[in-house]
């Protein structure tokens, strides 16, 4: 095996660390015959340790050892990949330079660790090899990611020549990109953000706007200036701003899930993290995905002064925004800044220049092109949602009467007419009906 990795030359790049460099090293030691047996077959199943959590973390299945190969293909990040990414196959002469590691791939795919198996008494590589996972829920492991790198590993798996495995994986880099923003649909910064910047988030919300009682113009608005943007053409920077638990948050999720398929990708980030905010938009730029950058619940009181960071980088200082980079906030708050009514006064003995200072707190908010309102529904309307959401839940037969007796009940004690408080009314009486009650 190590000596096909040392032959790598467009995916040189792969690490040291990685499983597959360390087995390599592992089967150069066998090969030698200078190292006991027992640290050898420690040392291999310690990366089968690895191999077989990262198959948890993906939902691996069948032939993990091809997966994982695939896996690596997918999420490793070179000029060739990236540019595949942008245009598929393309002439030049690093394509032969491609399609000598792409059969190195091929013959690590078919590689025979039965010598090695044989003399060392293990079998753990026959396993992997034909592995039968534990059914377990989708929501423990990232389902999409698994579902491409398999499909890649089939690809793989079917192609005869050098040019199929060529146009497999250039294929799989143009339909759905390569690395991290090539397979995951959203992402937030990391803990350690000097070291890695952005992390991918492996479970979101499988949420859509029809699920979204009512809102229909707020939501037309929100589709209209998303579906502009990954088309390529002008959008605008969007507040989604109005009372609690009326669905702004869940539009924005529901908009990633709607264009996740036409390369929309989404990074969450919080106001004491508006620092890094160059650097991501520095990462992204060049990226062939369009990226909103979301910003849930802001907004910022008086002594604040993050706020002024996300104006500049909305309008852009000598480097523009990006084209493929917007910004879409949620907030209680329609201009952002918390105002006062010393605001409001005549005259404020510590500020000449009264004026000028609520407008720079108002002006914040004038960065976001498109200003949508959220407000609290009628009590008939409320009453639609509580009814359009029971009906997802056959076990419920309450009369029309007696749902909203109940209904009425619960928002008295539950914080008002929302979408959310009917939410969490039908849970409550969802549980109660599971429980017997």
């Amino acid at each position: 095996m190590y000596r096909l990795t040392s032959k790598l030359i467009v995916y040189n790049n792969i690490s040291s660390d990685s499983i597959l460099m360390k087995l390599s090293e592992i089967c150069r030691r066998f090969d030698s015959g200078a190292q006991d047996q027992d640290a050898l077959i420690q040392d291999i199943l310690h990366e089968i340790h690895r191999l077989l959590d990262l198959a948890t973390a993906y939902g691996f299945n069948h032939n993990l050892w091809h997966n994982y190969l695939a896996y690596l293909l997918a999420t490793t990040e070179t000029p060739f990949t990236l540019v595949s990414e942008k245009t598929g196959a393309q002439d030049g002469s690093v394509n032969a330079f491609a399609k000598n590691d792409l059969e190195i791939f091929k013959k690590l795919f078919d590689y025979d660790f039965s010598d090695m198996e044989q003399q060392l008494g293990i079998s753990c590589f026959s396993i992997i090899e034909n592995f039968t996972a534990i059914e377990k829920k989708e929501q423990i492991f990232n389902k999409s990611v698994s579902e491409k790198v398999q499909e890649l590993s089939s690809s793989i798996e079917a192609a005869d020549t050098a040019e199929e495995l060529y146009d497999a994986v250039t294929g799989f880099y143009r339909k759905y990109g390569v690395g991290t923003f090539g397979l995951n649909k959203a992402f937030r910064l990391s803990e350690n953000p000097a070291k890695e910047l952005l992390i991918p988030i492996t479970n979101t919300a499988e949420i859509h706007l029809d699920d979204i009682i009512g809102y229909e113009p707020q939501k037309k608005l929100l589709v209209d200036n998303t579906e502009a943007f990954v088309k390529g053409r002008h959008a605008n920077n969007v507040l989604l701003y109005g009372d609690a638990g009326t669905g702004k948050s869940t539009s924005i999720k529901a908009i990633l899930n709607e264009y996740y398929a036409d390369g929309l990708r989404m990074i969450e980030i919080y106001k004491h993290q508006f620092q890094y905010l160059s650097r991501i938009i520095s990462k992204i730029k060049n990226r062939n995905y369009r990226f909103i950058i979301y910003m849930d619940d802001l907004s910022f009181e008086e002594s604040e002064l993050e706020y002024k960071y996300l104006k500049a980088v909305i309008e852009g200082g000598l480097e523009p925004k990006p084209e493929n980079v917007l910004i879409y906030a949620t907030s209680n708050r329609r201009h952002l800044v918390r105002e006062t009514w010393k605001d409001k006064a005549d005259a404020d003995a510590e500020d000449i220049h009264r004026n000028d200072t609520v407008q720079e707190k108002l002006s914040l908010a004038d960065r976001f092109g498109l200003s949508i309102g959220y407000f609290r529904p009628s009590p008939q309307e409320y009453f639609t949602i509580v009814q359009e959401i029971a009906k997802r839940y056959p076990e419920l037969s309450y009369s029309e009467e007696e749902l909203k007796r109940k209904a009425n009940a619960w928002e008295m004690s539950h914080g008002g007419f929302s979408g959310r408080t009917a939410q969490q009314f039908i849970d409550y009486l969802a549980g109660a009906a599971a429980d017997g009650q």
